[in-house]
C-alpha cells in the first residue's frame, strides 16, 4: 500500500474518533474482552469506519450521524475474531470460499492455511490456485508457502515438487504469510541443503518459518531442529512436548481438529505448570466438513481449552492476539484496538462460546448462526479437475499378500509388520503379530483386527500398487474403504477385507475423478465426491458434510467405531510421522526412516 492511501486512512480514522467524520458502524454498550491487557471492561463502544476500527471507549455517540448503522450489543461480551493459527483447508474437503462459508457464523475472522496437499498434486500452480482464491474473501485468509514437498524425499513419489526457487517465488506473492510446516525434520537436523535454504528464503524475506517435529525425542535432533529456525510447532501430544517448545522459543500450537485432539494434555504446562500463556497458540490443523457444520470451528476449540481449567479470556488469547503478534500482525488484527481490522464477534457467555453477531472487516456478516452476506462460488479451472491416472484396471488379485521367502518349504505361521491405528492421535503403532498362510498367501483376520491397506499410485499412471496391513478400523464384515485424499502425496489409498472390494472402490474413485467412498459386500454405501485434486468438492460445505457423514456411516456400517476413521486412513501414507506408514514405494518405518518388508523372513 502506498504511503497516500495509509495516510489517508490513518487521518479518517482520527476525524472519526474526533467526531469530525461519522463512523460506518458503530457498536454500543458492550463488555469489551480487551486481550491486550486481559480486562473485561463494560459499557464499551466501538466506531468503525470502512474495514477498520476508530474508537474503542465509554461513549462513542459523537462519531454517529444519521448513516451510521448502529449495533446495541446489549451488555454482550465484544471479542476480537478468532484467528486459526494452521491449517489445511483440504482437510475440510471444501474449496477456501465454502470453507469460509462455514466458519463466518463460528467467529473465526482470520485463517493461516498451508495448502501442501494440493501442492502435492500440482505444485506451484496449485498454491497459486489458492493463494487468488483466498484474495477474494470477507475474512482474512494468509497462505503459507508449503515446504516439503514431498514431504520425505525418497520415501515417497507426489504429483509435484517445490524446491528453494519455488519458496522464493512465492514469497513475494501479496497473501504469503510465511514458509509452512517444516515436516521433513531429519532434513533439518541432518543439515539437508534444500531444507535450509527454503528456510533462509523465508528469512530473507522476514516472514515466519512454520515446524513440524513430528517425533517423540526431545534430545539432541529436538535441540537441533530449533535451531534450524522453525518458529511454532503443532506436532506435541504430551504437556512435556508443550512445554519444551517454548523453552526453545517456539510457539506451541495445540491442536484440536476433527481426529487429533491435542489440547487436552498440553494445555497442562499452563494450567499446572504455570508456563507463560502467551506462548501458546490455538489451531485446528485438519478438520472434516461435518465438524466445520455441526460442531463448529476455532470456537469449539477455544470452549474446549476453557473446559480444561483455562480461564476464557486467557483461551481467546490463544486464538486472537498471540497469533497475531506471532505471525508479525498484532499492528492489523488480533485485538479490538484502533486501527486494527473490524473484527468483532458479539457473544453472550464466554463459558459456552456462543456466538449471536459476527462483524468482519467492519460488516455484519453472520447472525444467529446464518451467514449475512453474498460469497459467490469460486470457479476452478478445468485441468485442476482431472488428476486420478491409475493406468490401467484394478483386479481382486491386485491385493494379494504373498509370502516370498527364501526357504523352499513355506512355513505355517509368519511375523509381519502392520500399521496400528491409535484413535485421536496423528501417530500410529508399529505392530508385529504372528500370521497363518495359506497356500503362501495372507489373508486379512477380522478376529484379530487385521485388515489390508493398499496404496495405489496416481500421479504417473504407473499402475503401481504396494500392500501391507493394518490393525484398529474393527471391520468385521467383507468390506473397503477408498480415498484420494492421503497426505501428503495423495495418492489413492484403500484398506479392506475383501479384495473384490478394494478393487471395486479403486474404480470408483478413477471414475469419480477422486473422492471417498465405502464399498461393503459389494455395494457402494458411502460416497463423497471430490474433483479439485481429488481433494475437495465444488459443493457447499453443507452438501459436503453429507456426502461425508456417509462416509463415516458406511465406516459404522463395517463395523468401525473410531472418532472420525476417515482422518486416520488419510493419515496412513504420512511418512513424517511415526512409526509405520506406507508409500507408493512401500512400507516405512519412521522411526528409522527405511524401507521394511511387510512380512518378515
Amino acid at each position: 500500500m502506498s504511503t497516500e492511501k495509509i495516510t489517508k486512512r490513518t487521518q479518517t480514522l482520527v476525524d472519526v474518533a474526533m467526531g469530525r467524520t461519522p463512523a460506518d458502524l458503530v457498536i454500543r454498550n458492550g463488555r469489551w474482552v480487551s486481550v491486550q491487557s486481559g480486562e473485561i471492561i463494560p459499557s464499551t463502544d466501538i466506531a468503525i469506519k470502512s474495514e477498520r476500527i476508530a474508537y474503542v471507549g465509554p461513549d462513542a455517540s459523537h462519531t454517529i450521524s444519521d448513516e451510521t448503522q448502529v449495533i446495541d450489543a446489549a451488555g454482550k461480551y465484544l471479542v476480537p475474531g478468532l484467528l486459526d493459527a494452521h491449517m489445511h483447508v483440504e482437510s475440510g474437503m471444501v474449496t477456501v470460499t465454502e470453507f469460509v462459508r462455514a466458519v463466518i457464523p463460528s467467529g473465526t475472522t482470520g485463517v493461516f492455511i498451508d495448502p501442501h496437499e494440493i501442492a502435492n498434486v500440482f505444485g506451484l500452480r496449485g498454491v497459486k490456485l489458492m493463494v487468488d482464491e483466498a484474495a477474494e474473501q470477507p475474512i482474512h485468509i494468509w497462505v503459507q508457502m508449503p515446504s516439503c514437498v514431498p514431504s520425505a524425499p525418497g520415501l515417497e513419489t507426489p504429483g509435484a515438487s517445490i524446491g528453494p526457487e519455488d519458496v522464493a517465488e512465492a514469497m513475494s506473492w501479496k497473501g504469503i504469510i510465511g514458509l509452512g510446516e517444516m515436516m521433513n525434520f531429519p532434513g533439518i537436523f541432518m543439515s539437508d541443503e534444500n531444507m535450509h535454504a527454503e528456510m533462509a528464503e523465508t528469512r530473507k524475506a522476514g516472514k515466519v518459518i512454520g515446524g513440524h517435529y513430528a517425533s517423540p525425542d526431545l534430545g539432541l535432533p529436538f535441540h537441533a531442529y530449533a535451531a534450524g529456525g522453525p518458529e511454532d510447532d503443532h506436532e506435541g501430544l504430551l504437556m512435556e512436548d508443550a512445554m519444551a517448545r517454548v523453552r526453545q522459543g517456539m510457539k506451541a500450537m495445540l491442536r484440536d481438529g476433527s481426529a487429533w485432539k491435542d489440547v487436552d494434555n498440553q494445555i497442562k504446562a499452563v494450567t499446572e505448570m504455570g508456563l507463560d500463556p502467551r506462548h501458546f497458540v490455538l489451531c485446528t490443523d485438519d478438520s472434516h466438513a461435518e465438524t466445520l457444520v455441526t460442531e463448529g470451528h476455532m470456537d469449539r476449540v477455544v470452549r474446549q481449552a476453557i473446559i480444561q481449567g483455562l480461564a476464557p479470556i486467557t483461551a481467546i488469547q490463544m486464538a486472537t492476539i498471540n497469533t497475531a503478534e506471532h505471525f508479525g500482525l498484532g499492528t492489523e488484527i488480533g485485538m479490538i484496538a484502533p486501527g486494527r481490522y473490524a473484527d468483532v464477534l458479539l457473544i453472550n457467555n464466554l463459558n459456552e462460546m456462543d456466538i449471536q453477531k459476527v462483524v468482519a472487516r467492519g460488516k455484519l456478516v453472520a447472525e444467529d448462526g446464518q451467514v449475512q452476506i453474498d460469497i459467490p462460488a469460486y470457479e476452478y479451472p478445468d485441468w485442476v479437475k482431472s488428476s486420478v491416472h491409475l493406468g490401467r484396471s484394478l483386479k481382486a488379485e491386485d491385493f494379494r499378500l504373498t509370502y516370498s521367502g527364501n526357504n523352499e518349504s513355506q512355513p505355517e505361521i509368519v511375523s509381519a509388520n502392520i500399521i496400528g491405528v491409535i484413535e485421536n492421535q496423528a501417530t500410529t503403532r508399529h505392530l508385529k503379530l504372528e500370521l497363518p498362510l495359506e497356500s503362501g498367501e495372507i489373508k486379512v483376520d477380522i478376529s484379530k483386527d487385521v485388515a489390508k491397506i493398499a496404496l495405489v499410485e496416481r500421479h504417473q499412471a504407473t499402475g503401481g500398487v504396494q500392500v501391507g496391513l493394518v490393525n484398529g478400523f474393527g471391520f468385521d464384515v467383507p468390506c473397503a474403504v477408498g480415498t484420494t485424499v492421503a497426505h501428503d502425496s495423495h495418492h489413492l489409498i484403500v484398506v479392506g477385507t475383501d479384495e473384490g472390494d478394494m478393487a471395486k472402490a479403486v474404480e470408483i474413485l478413477a471414475e469419480m475423478g477422486g473422492g471417498q467412498v465405502v464399498v461393503r459386500d459389494g455395494q457402494v454405501i458411502g460416497q463423497v465426491s471430490l474433483p479439485i485434486a481429488g481433494l475437495m468438492s465444488n459443493e457447499r460445505a453443507e452438501v459436503v458434510a453429507e456426502q461425508a457423514a456417509s462416509i463415516l456411516e458406511g465406516f459404522r456400517a463395517c463395523g468401525c467405531e473410531l472418532n472420525n476413521p476417515n482422518m486416520q486412513l488419510s493419515l496412513l501414507a504420512l511418512v513424517v510421522i511415526p512409526e509405520l506408514r506406507i508409500s507408493d514405494l512401500g512400507l516405512v518405518d519412521v522411526t528409522k526412516f527405511e524401507f521394511i518388508p511387510v512380512i518378515d523372513g
